[in-house]
């Protein structure tokens, strides 16, 4: 799973907490951020490209899907929406990090409900539920090779890669998720593996299937998921490893 930030909206640019507000749209920095994503996922075949309804995500994901060969099944999940901050939405960060439930954001995140909005536990369960469940649906129709994309926010991403990694939602706040950034998960049959955090640089070629799947036929090709010893040999170096699943 290739998961993307939106890029840069015009709250960001301001410091407004945007939340589920509508019209919040890409800037002209946020749209050359989503397009120099596009370029580094150009080389990898999608198997499906899912979003959240927010329109800032949906553009984005235009952006990324302009002009490829291949037109993946396109997805409109709320699993993966941005959290419901409720009262905090529209308001400026400064003036919100001065309230006394920002620290418990920092802090303690598994104990926050947002006033008129869902709690962090909440977002993280839905979000990590949908990832899951299209994974699994895309593993079935295509085979463990198959590669698909989510663009989702910062937040939800965090809550997803923190999951993945095993860490307890009060510690997600250490990880780091840019606008328009690029992170890679994948999901085995023992556990997932993180294989990318936060990346702005660098094509994913090394992500794509040594022979694509054919639309409706899956890929013959089974990975392992365990780790290997000594940490094999790096993406698309051909080794021993590659039958353990450390080669790619």
């Amino acid at each position: 799973m290739i998961l993307v930030r939106h890029g840069r909206t015009t709250a960001n640019a301001s410091g407004t907490l945007a939340g589920r507000l509508p019209g919040v749209r890409l800037d002209e920095h946020g749209l050359e951020q989503a397009a120099r994503a596009a370029e580094r996922i150009a080389p990898v075949p999608l198997a499906l490209a899912v979003t959240s309804p927010m329109e800032r995500c949906q553009e984005t994901l235009s952006t990324i899907l302009e002009g490829r060969p291949e037109q993946p099944s396109v997805v409109v999940e709320d699993g993966v929406a941005e959290c419901d901050y409720g009262e905090w939405q529209g308001e400026k960060i400064s003036t919100l990090a001065r309230r006394k439930l920002w620290k418990t954001v920092q802090t303690q995140p598994s104990a926050v409900t947002f006033p008129g909005g869902e709690s962090m536990p909440t977002m993280q369960a839905r979000s990590v539920e949908a990832v899951r469940r299209h994974d699994a649906a895309v593993t079935a129709a295509h085979g463990d090779g198959a590669v698909w994309l989510c663009v989702s926010h910062g937040d939800p991403i965090k809550s997803i890669l923190a999951d993945a990694l095993g860490m307890h939602l009060d510690l997600f706040q250490r990880l780091h998720v840019d606008p328009a950034s690029i992170s890679v998960i994948r999901y085995g049959e023992g556990r997932p593996t993180v294989l990318a955090t936060n990346t702005h640089a660098g094509d994913l070629a090394w992500l794509a299937p040594k022979q694509a799947p054919k639309k409706g036929r899956k890929s013959s090709r089974r990975r392992s998921d365990d780790a290997v010893l000594g940490g094999g040999a790096g993406p698309g170096e051909a080794s021993a490893a590659a039958d353990l699943g450390g080669a790619r």
